[in-house]
């Protein structure tokens, strides 16, 4: 509590809570505006029937719009897939690996390029979802009311301008409130809908006591507790290099001579891994469903959640982006080029090229743990879920997304706290891991 009383009686956290809470606010109030011309009673319907595909998937990832066919049903999905495009062809195109180390300049550049990409995807994604909506107008079944080119055009303007709509509001997040805009408001999606999995969960609970009685609820809560636990070690997991400053004179002054650490952390990519992987497997199976093509269906059918090729390729997704995001945040050369500028080195490694290859060797172990860590986290669920049907409506990814954008949102606020001279989240003493 007196944590909660430290927050507020700073005025620029106090502006930034407050407005982080406030975005978040417009973000689920818009969440119920719909698309003209549908019929949502009809629509939540078809996705209930769908709540254990791909339907149920991208619903929770669009915080229920997509059942309430909001103008956010795209949710925040297109900007991720434009900014893993964007990411993928910093490594391959000179021009833009050249802006990516013009500093700030050069990625105020590449993320303007993410916009427009954001903008041609959404109107490719809203028009295919406007063809899906049309064709569900199917025995009896009254979803669009007016089908038509005019329905398909304020469709597509509809759900593009909510996707817009949500980055511009993920970035002011980002700029203005606290925490990382765009994963808070996948994080309130989630969160959004934790009432309704509860809800599902003790009503089948009531349907099935035998299965699923008291005794294999608490089994059931015991097993998330533990993966919320094994998240947050994992998350504030740490190898801590040792780097020594030589002394050195100036006047009469002697500097230097300290030793500090070097933190590299298991899981260096947070989030993003499971962010980009979700966001790849759902958007073919997103196009195949829409489109109606019998080639497309056939080919994501062996990809269907929970199949062994499913998980196989989501494992697979995630290891890769652990590296891939890893290899773009963290360069051992130039930190090697820094520590060097700094009379700084590790002891026992000599400066400048030993040095990159050390930290190299580090981080490269570091992400084979986190990024298996990653992956067995994000499957677990999935794969009691599908073969064991356990009852539990969050899968990893989910869990995931949920206890790393908290501990991030954290430590954010209990930065501004220490610096301020408040006591953090841990206390007088700072947090534990900390610690020297």
């Amino acid at each position: 509590m007196g944590v909660i009383i430290n927050i507020f009686k700073l005025p620029e956290l106090r502006r930034r809570v407050l407005f982080t809470l406030a975005a978040l606010a417009v973000y689920r109030f818009g969440v119920f505006v719909a698309v003209p011309g549908v019929d949502r009673n009809v629509m939540d319907r078809i996705v209930d029937q769908g709540s254990g595909g791909f339907l149920g998937y991208f619903n929770l990832f669009s915080g229920g719009a997509l059942s309430q066919l909001s103008i956010f049903a795209l949710g925040i999905m297109p900007y991720i897939s434009a900014s893993i495009i964007m990411q993928l062809m910093t490594v391959v195109v000179p021009r833009l690996e050249q802006l990516s180390k013009e500093g700030e300049s050069g990625r105020n550049k590449i993320n303007q390029y993410s916009r427009y990409a954001t903008v041609g995807l959404a109107v490719v994604q809203g028009y295919m979802m406007a063809s899906w909506l049309e064709g569900q107008n199917t025995g009896g079944q009254l979803l669009v009311l007016e089908p038509g080119f005019g329905f398909k055009m304020m469709t597509v303007l509809s759900l593009t301008a909510g996707t817009c709509f949500l980055m511009w509001l993920g970035e002011q997040i980002t700029e203005r409130g606290i925490g990382n805009g765009i994963s808070l408001i996948i994080f309130a999606g989630i969160i959004a809908e934790l009432p309704s999995a509860l809800y599902q969960l003790f009503q089948k609970a009531q349907d099935d006591p035998e299965n699923f009685g008291p005794m294999n609820l608490g089994v059931l809560f015991a097993v998330v507790i533990a993966v919320i636990a094994f998240v947050v070690v994992m998350e504030r997991g740490q190898r801590r290099i040792t780097v020594l400053y030589a002394k050195r004179v100036v006047g009469r002054e002697m500097f230097g001579g300290n030793q500090n650490y070097l933190p590299l952390k298991i899981n260096s990519a947070g989030v993003i891994p499971p962010i980009f992987a979700s966001s790849i497997i759902m958007f073919p199976t997103q196009i195949a469903s829409m489109t109606g093509n019998p080639m497309l269906q056939k080919i994501t059918s062996y990809f269907s959640y929970g199949s062994w090729a499913y998980i196989t390729l989501y494992v697979a997704l995630n290891i890769f982006f652990c590296f891939f995001y890893t290899a773009i945040q963290f360069n051992p050369v130039d930190l090697a080029d820094n520590l060097k500028k700094q009379n700084a080195s590790i002891p026992g490694i000599r400066p400048g090229k030993r040095t990159a290859e050390y930290i190299d060797f580090i981080l490269t172990r570091l992400t084979f743990a986190g990024s298996w860590y990653i992956a067995a986290v994000c499957v677990l669920p999935t794969f009691l879920q599908t073969k064991f049907d356990v009852p539990f409506y969050y899968g990893g990814t989910s869990l995931l997304i949920v206890v790393g954008v908290a501990l991030d949102t954290a430590q954010q606020i209990e930065s501004h706290l220490v610096t301020r001279s408040y006591e953090g989240f841990a206390g007088p003493r700072g947090p534990r891991g900390r610690k020297g």
